[in-house]
């Protein structure tokens, strides 16, 4: 599958999103109210801090999102690249496309350019990757949540992650970046995962990643040029 990425396409990733917090819930109520106006929005991953439709603890604490994402997608084409905090997601959200880590990256075009998207969780080690199969099992998950009695694994899950500091730079972004380009074979590659809101531009490639919208405060739209928007 091959996606054609629009003009003033918007790119959001790594919310995070939890009761510290706001800013998913605020850019979407944007987009509802129409204060931020798209026809094509990228989720990129790590939406929620933690979610999967086998936890009924944090779809709960989620539905607000979840049920705006849903009104959105009747009318914006939303595509969501599933992240390491949310996973199992198309149930939840019918009508939007979803792919999963294993299908990442996504083939994409803009204009005569070739695109590849990620959430940046891929091309690491086996142990990571066999991580990544056990705790995305569908099996698995059922499984602990019915053993989450009073949502005690959710809750200590929740907690952990609510005061888990994921806001910092790099000092040298420019390596990381030629490391990461090395994976890929387009033109330009999108990703978030990294919290780090920079790009570079080689003679054939070009590497965006996307900021944090938790930690930067910001969104970034396709418009010619990639731009990040202060939320």
């Amino acid at each position: 599958m091959c996606l054609k990425i629009e003009n003033k396409a918007i790119f959001v990733a790594d919310s995070h999103y939890n009761e510290r917090n706001k800013e998913f819930l605020i850019f979407l109520e944007k987009l509802k109210s129409k204060k931020i106006e798209t026809t094509q929005l990228f989720l990129m991953g790590d939406m929620f801090d933690f979610i999967s439709v086998e936890s009924k603890y944090f779809i709960k604490r989620n539905q607000k999102l979840i049920d705006i994402i849903n009104e959105l997608s009747k009318d914006i084409e939303i595509i969501y690249l599933e992240g390491n905090h949310d996973y199992n997601m198309q149930e939840l959200l019918p009508y939007v496309k979803v792919f999963k880590r294993e299908n990442q990256p996504i083939n994409a075009s803009y204009k005569d350019k070739s695109v590849q998207l990620s959430h940046g969780d891929i091309f690491t080690p086996w142990h990571y990757n066999l991580y990544c199969k056990i705790i995305r099992n569908k099996s698995f998950l059922v499984f602990l949540n019915m053993i989450d009695l009073n949502n005690f694994i959710s809750k200590r899950i929740y907690n952990a992650l609510l005061s888990k500091s994921i806001c910092s730079k790099m000092k040298s972004f420019n390596d990381f970046a030629l490391k990461r380009i090395n994976n890929y074979k387009s033109d330009i590659i999108i990703e978030g995962h990294f919290h780090q809101g920079k790009s570079l531009k080689t003679k054939n490639q070009f590497y965006i990643n996307i900021p944090s919208l938790c930690c930067d405060k910001m969104y970034t739209i396709l418009d010619e040029d990639f731009r990040g928007v202060s939320l």
